[in-house]
């Protein structure tokens, strides 16, 4: 209809909210706080960034279950004695050779239910390379994340969550205001010219600020390993 839409985030909009909350009291929050000079504004995000959001969003959970079922099949078999090795991958894969190994001693509904847990762990396994798949796809033609995944520790994870979290960069004027819409920063209390500064804020989007942390920690750990390997050479 000719109007310039702006998204405003919700805490930025409480503090205005004058009486008990209501749509009449919300909407006149809303356009006073979207008339304040220095209100920050969310960048609006295209159809194919919300998709993708949703995939990871999909995938996410995918995941937190696929790990649920593997504890869970770690615990049941620990009670009879058989200690699964960490990681997932070894754990399956131990998993299927103590199942076949006790399936004599083990009762047969208890085998039964726990083959049926296996099969569901590799049914989610492909469920979560069918949805990579098709971020890789997305990435593949999308310029801004095969420039950010040129990045050390931006994989492809990253460059896509980052670019679909992001929206639009140009309403970031730095990249300490994208660290602090994220909580990257440190936590500012400060009064009387005392600076006072804490952890980070852990502000914004925990998922993306997560993929960035265990990026950062991969680098440190590679070049660490790097350094050390050069010594002895």
């Amino acid at each position: 209809l000719g109007h310039d839409v702006r998204l405003i985030a919700a805490q930025f909009v409480r503090p205005f909210v004058k009486s008990n909350k209501n749509d009449a009291a919300d909407a006149a929050a809303i356009w006073e706080a979207a008339q304040r000079p220095g209100m920050r504004f969310v960048a609006i995000k295209t159809e194919d960034q919300q998709a993708m959001l949703a995939l990871h969003r999909i995938r996410q959970q995918l995941v937190r279950f696929r790990v649920m079922q593997v504890n869970q099949l770690r615990g049941l078999l620990y009670e009879f004695g058989v200690i699964l090795p960490q990681g997932r991958r070894a754990s399956v894969e131990a998993a299927k050779i103590s199942l076949a190994s006790m399936a004599d001693q083990l009762p047969a509904m208890l085998t039964d239910s726990l083959q049926d847990q296996l099969s569901r762990l590799l049914a989610l396994d492909e469920q979560i390379l069918r949805i990579e798949q098709r971020i890789t796809e997305w990435r593949r033609g999308d310029e801004a994340c095969r420039r950010i995944s040129e990045i050390p520790g931006v994989g492809l994870l990253t460059a896509t969550a980052a670019v679909a979290v992001i929206g639009n960069a140009h309403a970031f004027r730095s990249g300490r205001e994208f660290a602090a819409y994220l909580g990257l920063v440190p936590r500012q209390n400060s009064s009387g010219g005392k600076v006072r500064l804490g952890g980070i804020s852990k502000r914004g989007d925990v998922y993306l600020r997560t993929l960035l942390i265990h990026g950062a920690r991969s680098v440190i750990s590679s070049s660490k390993y790097l350094s050390e390997h050069l010594r002895g050479m």
